[in-house]
């Protein structure tokens, strides 16, 4: 296998982080990406020209952290990071959900940010803030509740993710201020070997 990845990407560092908790991340090839260049190595594979792209031993090009995830599940015998058959009830997908929906809005609020002033648009940049202040809100109670606890899954993992990339490289928002629970436990999953290796940089 080959996984196409940008060291930025909070996105293919979650399938990063899943490689090395289940071992395989040593075992694939692995190559950094340039993204939005015509020439970019990543194109002959995923003309979309986004990453994380997993290229398959056949050939086969899976795309999409939603996409890569359920098929690197299969590639191990331990208790499954995200059931897809409703064997936890669906809770791990449904945690899973509102962790991607946490980041998604993020990065679409950072990329607004990156546009010309007179460019952006101030509804949009209104409607994320708001988004995510709400989000982090039913996240912080239900961390308080016990939520996103336990045997690591792929929820955790995606909002350890999330919450990571937003500290380092969206700092224009203090997601941890009014959030005491839910820095607590980010503080404790970003100590995990998996995260530590993968951390990403500082812009």
């Amino acid at each position: 296998m080959k996984l196409f990845y940008a060291a930025a990407s909070p996105y293919a560092r979650i399938v990063r982080i899943i490689l090395i908790e289940l071992g395989l991340y040593d075992g694939i090839e692995k190559e950094i990406a340039t993204l939005r260049d015509p020439d970019s190595a990543l194109l002959p594979t995923n003309p979309v020209g986004r990453v994380p792209t997993l290229r398959l031993d056949d050939g086969t090009t899976l795309t999409e952290t939603l996409l890569i995830v359920p098929y690197l599940d299969t590639l191990h015998d331990g208790p499954p990071l995200l059931p897809r058959d409703g064997s936890d009830g669906w809770v791990t997908l449904s945690r899973m959900g509102t962790a991607m929906g946490l980041l998604d809005g993020i990065v679409a609020w950072n990329r607004e940010l990156r546009r010309p002033e007179e460019q952006r648009s101030p509804g949009m940049l209104a409607l994320e803030r708001t988004r995510a202040t709400r989000t982090l809100g039913v996240l912080e109670d239900a961390v308080g509740q016990g939520a996103y606890r336990g045997r690591l899954d792929a929820a955790q993992i995606a909002l350890g993710s999330a919450l990571a990339w937003t500290e380092r490289r969206h700092r224009i928002f203090a997601w941890r201020d009014g959030h005491p629970a839910l820095s607590a436990w980010y503080d404790d999953i970003a100590d995990r070997p998996s995260f530590t290796r993968t951390l990403p940089p500082v812009t």
